[in-house]
């Protein structure tokens, strides 16, 4: 999507929006899955908002994780990372992102990307995360598509968690999460540690956290803070 004042030729600061999805097969995972002829309709906190906010905004991108359920998480970052960079290239080789103010953002599952894409890349200016969890080690029966429990996957709950790497974020991080969520997978306190651990270590980060919110996040008072927070954040640390 393309600010409503784009200027043909013109390299924008980016934002990759992206939940990743898991597929055991890659011809499945590389089917079409949107198309262009559709109205554009927005909910809450949506990241398409920030076309209006002057930025190319990648929605909704295919950060495919592929392979079975007993072993796809073995190469789950190096999956994230080839996806996030492929997405850019794209966009680079249509002359409208410009490769080297490039944010990213990602709710729950996709909050977990953000943090591993900052922690094993140098790809994004800065990333916001809300609503995920960083510390797999404490949903130890699985997630995702992950079927292997803590003790049999050990070294995969360590690798998958940015927690154990956040000395490796050198990115600006902003963490949102609602205060009751309700997720079992993604209770608050994963950005309370993943915050204090890369505020520990000197990182540059910030969270904020919503009274009386869920998993998602609802009521008009928190839907306009957290689209200030989200401008704000990349304002800063992208534009």
């Amino acid at each position: 999507m393309l600010p409503p004042d784009y200027k043909e030729g013109t390299r924008y600061p980016t934002v990759l929006d992206a939940y990743p999805l898991d597929y055991t097969d890659k011809e499945v995972a590389g089917q079409v899955r949107n198309t262009s002829q559709t109205f554009t309709s927005t909910w809450g906190a949506d990241a398409r908002l920030y076309a209006l906010a002057g930025y190319v905004v990648l929605y909704n991108t295919a950060i495919p994780i592929v392979g079975p359920a007993t072993s796809a998480y073995d190469s789950y970052t190096e999956q994230l990372v080839a996806s996030a960079k492929a997405a850019i290239d794209k966009a680079v080789e249509l002359g409208v992102t410009d490769p080297d103010r490039v944010g990213v953002i990602g709710h729950s599952h996709g909050a977990l990307m953000v943090a591993n894409l900052l922690a094993r890349s140098t790809l994004f200016k800065a990333g916001i995360a809300r609503s995920g969890a960083y510390n797999k080690t404490l949903t130890m029966f699985g997630f995702q598509n992950e079927r292997r429990t803590l003790w049999e996957g050990r070294d995969v709950y360590l690798d998958v968690s940015p927690l154990f790497f956040a000395d490796k974020i050198n990115s600006p991080l902003l963490l949102i999460h609602g205060d009751l969520d309700q997720n079992p997978g993604t209770t608050p306190i994963q950005s309370e540690r993943m915050y204090e651990a890369v505020r520990g270590v000197g990182g540059t980060t910030r969270l904020v956290m919503l009274p009386f919110e869920g998993h998602g996040y609802r009521s008009l008072e928190s839907v306009q803070h957290v689209l200030y927070e989200m401008v704000r954040w990349f304002d800063m640390y992208v534009k």
